[in-house]
């Protein structure tokens, strides 16, 4: 017990230590910039939860069902204290959190749970603010650029917050405004993020953390500028524009910066508002079916994916003329841009867990950098157990007991969790936070026993294989031949996907609306 507590006190003294050299040996940094009570609330946090878990499980108890209870207990309050202060520090905080929270595969469900409602709800800017961020920006006073402006944002998320207006021409848009401290301050986050990691690398060497410090410092670069979302936003409409049912806000260039963006305004209700689902009248397994085809074409064919799902960008709504669903798609700051070899090593790899192939899983997880971890790799995709990837996902659908199991498993592999996530390739970590998110998404549905997804997720990536094997060929004989086999495995699919109709389909999905209709009333 004393050597570690011992080490939490030598480790804040010298992080103490090392800010206070910082700010003195730098001349150009006002102490205050940095934020020290920021600096002193998350270095706090980190040394309370750290002390909570040492001493609460310092003595183990005979009894597995007594531990279990009492490393529950602690993994909440300490959820909790990282949920306060995510809300009191802001900005970057906010949005590490909202990754963590993703994070099923790696975390308690005590945090996840917790950590969620970072997702959906986050501090506000002061309406002063945000008007002069818009006419610092765009260099004209609020009234002059528009005819209305809500005072009140439609949402707030970890950056920037989103404002209605109507323009002077009439146009109703969505007025998107950076946060404007945000700015000044990601920098300094991310360094103390580091610091934060460092730390629970050495009071827990088991646990590496660094890649999620890495990824954050890589990609906050990239959401700061609106006008990078923007282009991303043009690029992913007219990459799915087969995609009827995906709708994408308008741009409007003229009107957006670096910290401000504005879009035409799109209105509809948040994929998981189960009392605007039920009002509207809204398929669940359609709107299941266009979220899985729209990111399978994102990841398999195109490699270019958004890497934001959660909730509060994917709104959901019925045309007003054709009556059918359809999904509009918000926030493109976040993308993955994945490597052509990625991408197919990728798409080789879900073929092999769709089709029960396990040499093919073996040798496409280790190209993907699992190596002797593999097991654990194909679990973390599919979020399911051993048993059920090597029976076929696609054979049986998720039940309690197993998700029970997985969640078991979460605590009982954690260090090799962390070894892996060190091991694969960074993008592959983005991969698996979308993979979450849109299995958070199905299961408030209720349609995540279904096996749609894996029948669109096989067709696209036969698709990209044919598409990729066809492009490194000069023979048109061989052309033919890969159109030929393409064409035939497509029919398979559909055949297939008939035939699932036919004998399940209906019951399955009147079973999963039931399910959510009973949950909506509940």
């Amino acid at each position: 017990m004393a050597s570690s507590v011992v080490k939490i006190i030598s480790w804040t003294s010298m992080a103490v230590a090392s800010s206070a050299f910082y700010f003195c040996t730098n001349k150009y940094l006002d102490p205050s910039d940095f934020g020290a009570i920021r600096f002193g609330r998350a270095i706090a946090t980190t040394a309370v939860i750290s002390y909570d878990y040492y001493f609460s499980l310092r003595k183990i108890p005979q009894d597995p069902k007594e531990y279990d209870e009492i490393k529950s207990k602690v993994h909440l309050r300490s959820a909790e204290r990282l949920r306060k202060l995510c809300f009191a520090n802001r900005g970057t905080f906010i949005k590490v959190g909202q990754h963590l929270a993703s994070l099923e595969y790696l975390l308690p469900s005590e945090y996840t749970r917790t950590l969620k409602v970072l997702q959906s709800q986050a501090p506000q800017s002061p309406l002063e603010e945000i008007e002069q961020v818009i006419e610092e920006d765009l260099g004209k006073e609020i009234k002059d650029i528009f005819k209305s402006f809500d005072k009140t944002p439609l949402g707030t998320a970890s950056l920037a917050q989103v404002h209605k207006a109507v323009l002077h021409d009439g146009r109703t848009v969505a007025v998107k405004v950076q946060h404007p401290k945000v700015q000044a301050q990601s920098s300094k986050d991310i360094m103390l993020m580091e610091m934060l990691v460092s730390a629970v690398k050495y009071l827990f060497p088991e646990f590496e953390f660094s890649w999620l410090v890495d990824e954050a410092k890589k990609n906050l670069i990239l959401e700061l500028d609106f006008l990078n979302e923007g282009r991303n936003a043009e690029k992913m409409a007219e990459m799915l524009k087969n995609v009827e049912a995906l709708k994408i806000p308008k741009i409007y260039w003229e009107l957006s910066t670096r910290r401000v963006l504005l879009m035409e305004f799109l209105e509809g209700g948040q994929i998981n508002d189960k009392e605007y689902i039920v009002k509207n009248r809204i398929d669940v397994n359609e709107i299941s079916q266009i979220l899985g085809t729209m990111y399978s074409e994102m990841i398999f064919v195109h490699g270019f994916v958004h890497c934001d799902p959660h909730p509060g960008n994917l709104l959901v709504r019925k045309n007003a003329t054709t009556r059918r669903e359809e999904i509009i798609l918000l926030d493109h700051g976040q993308y993955q841009v994945l490597t052509e070899e990625f991408r197919l090593n990728y798409c080789h790899l879900w073929q092999a867990l769709i089709n029960v192939d396990m040499e093919n899983v073996k040798i496409y997880s280790q190209r993907l950098g699992a190596g002797d971890l593999y097991p654990l790799f194909a679990c973390m995709l599919t979020a399911r157990t051993w048993n059920s990837v090597t029976k076929g996902i696609s054979q049986a659908p998720l039940t309690s007991r197993e998700n029970q199991e997985l969640q078991k498993n979460v605590t009982t592999y954690l260090p090799q969790i962390s070894q892996l996530l060190n091991r694969v390739p960074r993008q592959t970590l983005l991969i698996l936070k979308t993979n979450d998110l849109l299995r958070g998404i199905e299961t408030t549905l209720c349609t995540r026993a279904s096996a749609s997804s894996f029948l669109i997720m096989s067709r696209c990536c036969t698709r990209a294989l044919a598409e990729h094997r066809r492009k490194n060929t000069c023979s048109l004989l061989k052309k033919t031949q890969i159109s030929v086999g393409e064409s035939f495995c497509l029919w398979q699919i559909n055949l297939h996907e008939l035939f699932l109709r036919v004998k399940w389909s209906w019951l399955g999905n009147w079973v999963s609306t039931y399910l959510f209709w009973k949950s909506s009333s509940d």
